[in-house]
């Protein structure tokens, strides 16, 4: 069935249709000092709450009833469920759609194809965090053996968008460690400019692509190097100065990146919400909170 021919649709067209010109958010919050306790949520967190606030928008009790349920209605909840199991909803591609276990947190199994990620998932967070440690505390040294006072993240879409945002949001709570740069234009100026300001002798290079043939991200990543090397003058120093988030394998490897610092996600991570897989590795360099 159609959304408008589903009756709980229906339903809601007509109530906007005969009602929607007398909502007046300032006359709602006069009329109802409850307003806000009523149209808001607070979810209780160990890092802190989060308030989510639905109380400024042209609804009252009638409207949220309805708009619940039409979500019923047209399965969401049954969706979310899918999702959550592991299901593969992402009919396009044939995929799960699992940033959910990325943040699960109590470790309860989520499955794909009969398998459970999790055991997968922390080792990869695990990693990242040990890297992190060893780049942040001073025990990872360049090539020349002074410890990473910069990070660049080279990457493009969901490998630079996501991370540079947070990075950007939590600044200001920010524990200090290495200054993180974020690159993503082709255009061959924004890694000129970022890169006129720093150290290869102190630079690590992050380059996050899945498949490590991605073209903007590895033609900046191939300058990146050239700029290093013209300093280094040793391709076995590239195994110091970059890493990788990948699943291509052979490809970081001819890069002359070592596997060993590889950091891989998995084909049920999309983009939108891959900042909390080793895409996020940037974050965590630049906020060890």
């Amino acid at each position: 069935m159609g959304l408008s021919s589903d009756p709980n649709f229906q339903k809601l067209q007509q109530w906007y249709t005969a009602n929607s010109h007398s909502l007046n958010m300032r006359q709602m919050f006069e009329a109802d000092k409850q307003r806000f306790s009523k149209f808001s949520l607070t979810l209780k967190n160990d890092d802190g709450d989060i308030l989510l606030d639905y109380s400024k928008n042209l609804i009252n009790e009638d409207v949220m009833k309805m708009l619940i349920e039409l979500a019923k209605s047209r399965g969401v909840e049954a969706a979310r469920d899918r999702m959550f199991s592991g299901e593969k909803i992402n009919f396009t591609e044939g995929r799960a759609v699992l940033h959910v276990a990325l943040r699960n947190r109590s470790n309860t199994p989520i499955n794909v194809d009969g398998k459970d990620v999790m055991p997968e998932v922390n080792k990869v967070l695990e990693k990242m965090k040990a890297f992190c440690h060893k780049v942040r505390s001073g025990e990872w040294k360049g090539y020349t053996g002074k410890s990473i006072t910069d990070v660049v993240n080279v990457g493009i879409g969901g490998s630079d968008l996501g991370p540079l945002m947070v990075t950007e949001a939590l600044k200001p709570y920010s524990k200090g460690g290495p200054r993180v740069w974020f690159v993503s234009n082709i255009d061959g100026t924004h890694i000129a400019k970022t890169l006129a300001g720093l150290n290869a002798e102190t630079t690590l290079f992050i380059i996050a692509s899945k498949t490590f043939t991605t073209q903007e991200t590895i033609t900046n990543a191939e300058s990146a190097k050239e700029w290093f090397l013209q300093a280094a003058k040793d391709k076995s120093a590239v195994a110091k100065h970059f890493v990788a988030l990948s699943t291509n394998e052979p490809k970081v490897k001819d890069f002359g990146i070592d596997t060993e610092n590889m950091f891989e996600f998995w084909d049920w991570v999309g983009g939108r919400y891959s900042l909390w897989s080793a895409i996020g590795l940037s974050i965590a360099f630049a906020h060890w909170l």
